[in-house]
This record gives C-alpha cells, structure tokens and sequence, in this order.
C-alpha cells in the first residue's frame, strides 16, 4: 500500500534521529520509495520549544495500518521519544499521515493524519515528493499551504 510517514525531531541531533528512523523502517514488510529534503521548521501546537526537522517519507508497506503504527511506535521508544506532553518537545516523532486511501476513526489511529492539511511542515515534504497527489479531501497538494513556515534545509533529497 502507498503509505506516507511524516517524521519529526527537535531534541539532540536531529539529523541522526531522522536518518536513523528511516533506515530503522526497512524491512521485509516496509519498503522506503523516496524521501524528501529536509525542512526546519517553527514548532506548532506548544510554540516554547527548539524548532523542528521535518521530512516526509513515501512507503510500501504489507503492514495493515495499526501494525504499522505499532512499528512506529517502537521505533520512536527505541530511538528515545518520551511522551510527556502533548505537541511537546521529541527526538523523534512518525505520524502517518496517508494510507492507501483509508480512513480510520478509532482511538487510536485516525487516518488520514486529523491536521495533515493545516501543517505547511508536513505539507511542504509531502508536495515534494507527491506533487501529483490529491489528498483524502479531494483537494490537490498544491492547493493546500498549511500554517507556519518552513525553510528547506537540504538541497537533494536524503
């Protein structure tokens, strides 16, 4: 299934934490298809935290969508994410944000991502690497901007 992961991080090295979490999703039931560059970003939801690393990543994935949030899951845990606070500071943070064309209200996973059009730090990744895509709502990647602003801070992609 085409599935797209936004990845995050703002504590430590966030370079690492990112390239770490990408390559800690290879296996025999994920494939990583592209990534995009990656964008520093103002933090959104608390605003009183170091700024964001951001990057959007393209899978194909065997996993149904809960098992895949669980792979996700563990490797945050591995990689150090503690979760105190909602929208708080994180090493690492895998939203999925796009799978497949499902839609999912559960407790515990809602697809597609509930803000994925109102964040410019998820928006500009995924535009990137999807400028064709059309989201859940109908509307084009490339008439939706989102909020907040995001700077590019890589030239090729990762």
């Amino acid at each position: 299934m085409r599935t797209f992961l936004g990845l995050g991080s703002n504590l430590g090295d966030r370079a690492y934490y990112l390239s770490e979490a990408i390559s800690a999703l290879e296996g025999p039931a994920i494939r990583v298809i592209t990534a995009s560059r990656i964008y520093e970003t103002e933090p959104w939801g608390r605003l009183d935290q170091p700024l964001f690393w951001n990057q959007v990543v393209e899978i194909e994935t065997s996993l149904e969508p809960l098992d895949l949030l669980h792979v996700c899951q563990e490797i945050e845990l591995r990689l150090g994410r503690v979760r105190k606070e909602h929208w708080g500071s994180r090493t690492i943070d895998i939203d999925l944000l796009i799978y497949d064309n499902r839609v999912s209200e559960s407790e515990e996973l809602r697809l597609p991502h509930p803000y994925l059009e109102e964040r410019a730090f998820v928006l500009a990744p995924l535009r990137e690497i999807a400028p064709e895509l059309i989201l859940p709502s109908g509307r084009s990647i490339n008439e939706v901007e989102g909020e907040g602003k995001v700077y590019p801070l890589t030239t090729n992609k990762q």
